[in-house]
């Protein structure tokens, strides 16, 4: 008997073009269920979002999604290379936690934003409230506008580029994370000071800036990151946490 010939099985997920989603009729869960399956469409648009919550969550494959309209909470999170826009404003949280793709929020965001975030970019076109991209462990988050206070607290790694000011305790217990800051800084978090600005940081950030699309000079910007003190404690530095 001939040995069988093994025919490759195309295992790839089956999708469609584009689908668009009415959320005054469709309910969330049943929404997002439709973005994770394997039979997702691969462009989606959204209507009345109406301040959801958790909207466009846990998605894992490469699927471009547009809401139009303002979010509720932890919109995008756990996000893993799909492309989700908001043409609106975010609630608490969005992209928590992200893992890779893109993330756009064409208005503001609250506060959160991009938390604990592993990877991908995190673009709000407007203003972020407190905390934006606190114990960020990877992400890029670019800010078009201010951020708030707090922001990058405990940040582990990543890069936060403002284009506007930050608030009061930027960069707080800051680890490896790297801080772009293009306006004022109300004050520095502990352990946050603010460094040189050397060739390949402008490099990096002339990237970051062109994949965000904003047009902004890198050289008008000031990097922060960590004084690298209180990796370990030490009782006189008790103070300071």
């Amino acid at each position: 008997m001939a040995p069988m010939t093994a025919v490759p099985v195309d295992s790839a997920p089956v999708t469609l073009s584009t689908k668009s989603f009415d959320l005054d009729i469709t309910e969330t869960r049943d929404f997002n269920a439709a973005l994770q399956s394997t039979e997702a469409p691969s462009s989606v648009s959204v209507s009345h979002p109406a301040g959801k919550h958790a909207l466009a969550c846990g998605l894992n494959q490469p699927i471009d999604v547009t809401i139009d309209g303002h979010v509720g909470y932890y919109c995008a999170g756990m996000n893993q290379q799909a492309s989700v826009t908001v043409n609106g404003n975010a609630g608490v949280g969005v992209a928590e936690n992200m893992m890779s793709g893109t993330v756009r929020v064409r208005g503001d965001a609250s506060q959160s934003a991009g938390a604990t975030a592993h990877g991908g970019l995190l673009v709000v076109e407007g203003n972020a409230a407190a905390r934006c991209g606190i114990s960020m462990k990877g992400v890029d988050i670019v800010v078009g506008g201010n951020i708030g206070h707090m922001s990058a607290f405990m940040g582990q790694a990543g890069r936060l580029v403002v284009l506007g000011d930050a608030g009061e305790a930027l960069g707080d217990s800051l680890y490896e994370a790297r801080i772009y800051v293009r306006g004022t800084v109300a004050s520095l978090g502990a352990d946050c000071i603010k460094k040189e600005m050397r060739p390949e940081h402008l490099v990096e950030l002339q990237e970051l800036l062109g994949a965000a699309g904003f047009d902004a000079d890198p050289r008008e910007f000031t990097r922060y990151g960590s004084a690298r003190s209180l990796y370990n404690f030490h009782v006189d530095n008790a103070s300071a946490y």
